[in-house]
């Protein structure tokens, strides 16, 4: 789950993390009266989107007079921020965040992830912020520095006055750098954070140290632990069809083929995708309904695969685990029926009570393409997205 830079600053702060003054706004009114609230000479107006590359995009403006807030804010709100993470579609802002300006004399880059492999928190710093750390990584690695943080020891003062003497922090500020850094990995950790980006870090020419920009997600999995988190979703920036999916605890992603995929397991998901791709296929999706699928979920993943105007197959790809393989095939002839499915359906069952599950699909009278194995029924879903496809251009012909 994403939040908004305001609200991982709000967050961060609870942590000790220093983060100039800001306040949210909805409105111009609300933009201008936020600059008079925090006085000063200098505001900065920034965009909030679930998105980096703001600044870059027109999306973060410094203002020097209230005149000033008022029109970038006026330009700003409502605009279709495009960036290198939207993609050329954009996203509209409805958020903006008006904060005090800072006289920024060096900008540092820090972030947090899990390195599943070490199975501990890597903290990444490095002297060049500001920049995608992506390329920094690629032109200029060695000026990247990491630590990983022993889970039961935490980020010692002695690693963290490491490492931002490693990245430039002059000495006279070391102290406000090693509280800032064990403040982060404290919120990290204690929140259930998946990634974590201070960026940049600002070493101001007052000698403070101060998160300058923050970007915060978490792990869905942990999210029923932290209901204050869950309440800072912003609906507006999620695609409508996720959110229907998330209701019912359904994973979807939509992509950009033809192909709907409907997998029980993440990883049978992707080899799936990957199996449709081999065969010069193209997924719709991605589709996890876990392990405990009913009829009722499998009705909702069907009617959210058929939402896309481009879907010309869907392929049922099912290991009956945890799950058998009767239950599933009894789910998916309810939802066929219900949704009174139009397009070829190809189901491959594997697992618990296959045979039963095969025979409930063969008896059900309806349209369904039986699969024995994923190349099977790969290749079946192809062959029917492009008959269906031939099919589509004919009548389009046909009727010009």
């Amino acid at each position: 789950m994403k939040i908004h830079e305001y609200q991982a600053k709000e967050i961060l702060q609870k942590y000790g993390v220093v983060t100039p003054k800001g306040i949210a706004c909805f409105s111009v009114d609300e933009a201008v009266n936020a600059a008079q609230q925090l006085g000063g000479e200098v505001w900065a107006v920034k965009a909030q989107i679930y998105a980096g590359g703001r600044g870059k995009g027109g999306g973060v403006k410094v203002a020097r007079s209230l005149d000033a807030v008022r029109q970038y804010a006026s330009e700003i709100l409502n605009m279709c921020l495009v960036t290198h993470q939207t993609g050329p579609e954009g996203q509209v802002v409805h958020r903006l965040f008006i904060e005090q300006g800072v006289r920024i004399e060096k900008e540092f880059y820090v972030g947090m992830v899990v390195d599943r492999g070490r199975q501990r928190v890597c903290l990444m710093a490095s002297s060049e912020g500001g920049m995608e750390i992506e390329k920094v990584a690629a032109d200029t690695p060695e000026k990247i520095h990491k630590v990983f943080i022993d889970p039961i020891a935490g980020l010692s003062s002695q690693q963290a006055e490491e490492i931002a003497l490693k990245i430039g922090i002059p000495a006279q500020s070391l102290p406000q750098a090693v509280k800032l850094l064990q403040g982060l990995y404290q919120a990290f950790d204690e929140t259930d954070a998946s990634l974590l980006e201070i960026n940049p870090l600002a070493l101001t020419a007052e000698e403070q140290v101060l998160a300058l920009d923050a970007k915060m997600n978490f792990d869905d999995n942990a999210l029923f632990r932290h209901p204050e988190i869950v309440a800072l979703r912003d609906l507006d920036e999620e695609d409508p069809v996720e959110i229907e999916a998330s209701k019912h605890e359904l994973s979807y992603i939509p992509l950009d083929g033809n192909i709907g995929c409907l997998v029980n397991g993440a990883g049978l998901a992707m080899a799936t995708m990957d199996i449709i791709k081999l065969y010069g296929g193209n997924p719709a999706n991605f589709l996890d309904v876990g392990g405990g699928a009913t009829a009722e979920k499998v009705t909702e993943a069907f009617k959210l695969m058929l939402r896309n105007p481009k879907l010309q197959a869907i392929l049922v790809n099912i290991f009956g685990g945890i799950m058998k393989c009767d239950v599933i095939a009894q789910g998916v002839v309810a939802a066929a029926r219900d949704v009174q499915l139009t397009v070829p359906l190809i189901v491959r069952l594997e697992g618990t009570n296959v045979d039963l599950g095969k025979k409930i699909l063969a008896d059900s009278g309806l349209t369904i393409i039986s699969a024995d194995n994923m190349a099977d029924a790969a290749q079946k879903a192809v062959n029917a997205a492009n008959a269906a496809k031939v099919s589509t251009t004919c009548r389009c012909q046909c009727q010009s």
